[in-house]
């Protein structure tokens, strides 16, 4: 059984993750409004982890004889001043959520709730995965800004980017 305050906070969790989907998808149509289709897909497999992400808290919460509380969810921005500003305002976000996720394993194990602990193990490490997958695409940006045609093939390659929800144990 969770306790009150542990059932907040990944109901906070819940609401932050549907935010971080939320985002995603306002970054999105920020390129399909500039015609570069593949960094929109990323950004939609994105928003998909986030959604993904969030169901995982709500499935926990519930297994552990908590109640999911839906949240308001705020606008995100929806205007960058460039591909390479959307993409570190997403490292940004990123690097937010994996302090989050460091605050909900710091109160399971000031609660001594195991099984929340080893819960959030993996999130740990998905949040290792989500900094470094953006921060690749950053450092891509900084490299093809210094060529002509190279956003279009850095748009490409993004194209490619497929949804895979992760196995879990």
């Amino acid at each position: 059984m969770l306790s009150k305050s542990m059932e907040k906070a990944l109901n906070d969790q819940v609401h932050w993750e549907l935010y971080s989907a939320y985002l995603y998808v306002s970054m999105a149509t920020y390129f399909e409004e500039k015609g570069l289709m593949g960094f929109a897909n990323w950004l939609h497999v994105q928003d998909q982890e986030e959604k993904f992400h969030a169901q995982k808290f709500y499935n926990y919460i519930v297994e552990r004889g908590g109640r999911v509380i839906l949240q308001a969810i705020d606008a995100p921005p929806h205007d960058w001043a460039s591909p390479l500003a959307v993409f570190e305002d997403a490292l940004d976000h990123e690097q937010g959520v994996t302090a989050r996720i460091y605050r909900l394993m710091d109160m399971a194990l000031e609660e001594r709730d195991h099984g929340t602990a080893s819960f959030l193990k993996w999130f740990i490490d998905e949040q290792v995965e989500e900094e470094s997958s953006v921060a690749d695409v950053i450092s891509k940006l900084k490299l093809v800004d210094q060529t002509s045609g190279g956003a279009f093939m850095l748009d490409k390659d993004l194209a490619a980017r497929v949804f895979v929800p992760p196995v879990t144990a």
